[in-house]
Order: structure tokens, then C-alpha cells, then sequence
């Protein structure tokens, strides 16, 4: 298949530091062009991907130095680069929000777009029922409940490459927290589960502007005042094996729906069990006493907390490569391009029926290589 991958132009591909997006783009583009497909990434120039690098500016947004810029822009651009090239494309995979479908409508047969965010807001409904030719990819099936009218055509979890991540068979006996400094992450919780425990909790997190003052007000007075806290910061992905694989536990004391939550897989490949509140895709992602236990209020998060170090690390790792490789999320992406294909072509259903089992082929070797257990 010739496959058209358009990305936020926000971070990197993959980002340099924090960025979930456009990393499950990193993965999902080099995962396909691995199975043979012939994939063009629409990204900026900083990009490092296995495909077609298509550059339509020169560095990620976030980083760029610039004072002065205009991310709509620089996604108006990319967008009309895309259009130019579309009949080039037996699929154009956005991961771009709605930004693309006033300018795509007349080939929205041969789109699909999957949408990354929360869809929980004022003036979604209106663009969804506007624009419902484009199909659309939840990443959790939590995620579909605010838009459960829209035009779904499937749910595909996020998958990250094993190699990319250490196995840590045992931790170093602390408690972390990974992502950002926010309101609906709730680093208090955190906090207040690694005092209560008397462990150490080391975290890891990006500040956005937008959410300076909570961490002024609200949690910078907990980080410098508790002895058992140590902030690191942002950190990327060079150092993530270090940092979750020596924890006992990822706590991720959420308080908003999540629509994936990339860390908790980025910690099960490390072997890590997470402690995650029962709200969004958690109950998707963590398999309750397997993986990680889902809790509903914080003397239930002490108590797993405490207890996590009882979980079976291997166990963990091999769920994560069952479950959440990029081996894994690339196969069921490849089905989803199929039916879209066979639904504007129907007249080639043999013919792509026969490709489809030929990828499935080459994931099944792939996951061999990788040791990884990939079913039918």
C-alpha cells in the first residue's frame, strides 16, 4: 500500500523530549515501512524516520526558538502539500484533529483520521456531525463516549517498539511519576501516596506554560518541602528505561479521561507495574493484579501502591509485548487501511485480501525476531 502519514508539526518525530503524538506516529510510520509498505511521513525537517521524509518546515514548533510564529500556518502549509500529492495515496492517515477536513472533503473516501486528544469539549459535536464522511480511529474506546454518534471505524491502542525499552527485573526500590506538571495529571496525588508510604518518588515532567502558576502555587511547595521528593524535570526517550525501570511502581493518579496515556505501556515495557485511578482508557491499558491495579480513591492507591513490588516484572514486559509493541498496533492499522480501501474499491477485495495475509506474515516473523507473541 502506499501510505500518506500527516503529523502534528508541535514536537519532533519522534520528539526530542515530551510528545505523544507525534512518537506514536514515529513508531507507526517505521512499523509499516518495516512490513514492506511504501509510507511518505508529512512532518518537519528535524524528523528521523525509516520513510519518505516529506519536510514542511524546517524544525518542530515547540522547540523552535523563533519568537515569533504561527502553528496554523505551518499546518495550512503541510495540509496543501498533502493535497497536491493525494492521488499519489492508496490511504492519508491523519493524526491532525479536524484541522484537514474542510480542504479534504471530496477525497475523504481515502482518509482516515485518528483523533488523539479529549472530545469532551464545548464545540466538537458541530465539526463531527458537519464532517462525517471521514472515518475515524479512537485510541481507547473510552475516548468515543462524548462523540458516540461520530463515524467510528475502529479503536487502536497505541503500541511502542520493545528494543526501545530496558527490561529492569528488579526496581531501585523508589516511586515515580511521568508526564506533565497539570491539574488533571494530579502530581499531588502522587505526592501525598509517597508520603503516606514513606517512599521515595522521583519525578519526571515537562511545565507548559499554561500550567506554570499550579506548579508555583500548588505543587512546587510540595516538591521542596518534602525530603522524600526529587523533581528531574523534562526528560526524553534516552532516558526512560533508567527512570521507570528502576521504580516499583508508575503512579498515575489521573483525574480526567484519558483518551491512552502513553507512560503506562512505556512502563510495562520496563517491567513496571502501575498504580493508575480507574478514569478514561486506564481500565483498558492495566490489567487489574497483572499489570498494575486500577483504584478509585487514594487509601486504595496507598495500599497498591505498597504493594506493587509483589507483581511479576517478566510477566509485565511480556503483556506489553503482546498487547502494546508497535509490531502489534502497525497489524491492526494495516486492517483498518484494508477495509478502508475495500469499501472504495470493492472490486479489489481479493487481491487486498491477499496483501492483508501477507503482512500478517511478515508481523508474525517480525514478532519471532523480537520475541514477541503475536496472535492471529
Amino acid at each position: 500500500m502506499k501510505i500518506a502519514q500527516v503529523t502534528p508539526l508541535y514536537e519532533a518525530v519522534p520528539p526530542k523530549l515530551y510528545g505523544g503524538t507525534e512518537r506514536v506516529v514515529a513508531h507507526l510510520t517505521d512499523a509499516l515501512v518495516d512490513l514492506g509498505h511504501d509510507v511518505t511521513l508529512f512532518a518537519s525537517a528535524d524528523a528521523e524516520t525509516k520513510a519518505r521524509l516529506v519536510p514542511v518546515r524546517d524544525q518542530a514548533i515547540r522547540l523552535d526558538p523563533a519568537p515569533l510564529k504561527s502553528d496554523l500556518a505551518a499546518h495550512m502549509t503541510m495540509l496543501a502539500e498533502v493535497l497536491d500529492r493525494a492521488d499519489e495515496f492508496d490511504v492519508i492517515h491523519f493524526h491532525t484533529d479536524m484541522i484537514h477536513f474542510p480542504f479534504f472533503r471530496n477525497c475523504a473516501d481515502k482518509t482516515l483520521t485518528t483523533l488523539h486528544g479529549r472530545l469532551d469539549l464545548k464545540d466538537l459535536p458541530e465539526v463531527y456531525r458537519r464532517w462525517s464522511d471521514f472515518g475515524l480511529v479512537s485510541i481507547s474506546d473510552d475516548q468515543r463516549k462524548p462523540l458516540a454518534f461520530a463515524n467510528w471505524t475502529a479503536t487502536v491502542h497505541h503500541g511502542m517498539p520493545g528494543d526501545q525499552y530496558r527490561f529492569s527485573p528488579k526496581s531501585e526500590g523508589y516511586l515515580a511519576f511521568l508526564g506533565r506538571i497539570s491539574p488533571e495529571k494530579r502530581p499531588d496525588r502522587a505526592i501525598e501516596i509517597a508520603t503516606k508510604l514513606g517512599k521515595p518518588l522521583k519525578m519526571a515532567a515537562k511545565i507548559d506554560a499554561a500550567d506554570k502558576r499550579y506548579w508555583e502555587e500548588t505543587i512546587r511547595p510540595l516538591v521542596e518541602g518534602n525530603p522524600l521528593v526529587e523533581f528531574i524535570g523534562e526528560i526524553g526517550d534516552h532516558q526512560k528505561s533508567d527512570f521507570l525501570g528502576g521504580a516499583e511502581a508508575l503512579l498515575f493518579p489521573i483525574d480526567w479521561p484519558e483518551p491512552f496515556g502513553l507512560v503506562m505501556i512505556e512502563a510495562m515495557a520496563c517491567g513496571t507495574p502501575v498504580v493508575a485511578f480507574r478514569c478514561g482508557s486506564t481500565p483498558e491499558i492495566i490489567e487489574d493484579g497483572a499489570t498494575g491495579f486500577l483504584v478509585d480513591t487514594m487509601e486504595q492507591a496507598i495500599a497498591a501502591a505498597g504493594r506493587a513490588h509483589l507483581l511479576d516484572r517478566e510477566a509485565i514486559r511480556a503483556r506489553f509485548d503482546l498487547r502494546f509493541s508497535s509490531v502489534a498496533m502497525a497489524r491492526r492499522y494495516v486492517e483498518v487501511y484494508g477495509d478502508l480501501i475495500a469499501a472504495r474499491r470493492p472490486n479489489l477485495g481479493a487481491g487486498l485480501n491477499l496483501g492483508l495475509n501477507d503482512d500478517v506474515s511478515k508481523l508474525r516473523r517480525i514478532g519471532e525476531d523480537r520475541s514477541f507473541a503475536v496472535s492471529a
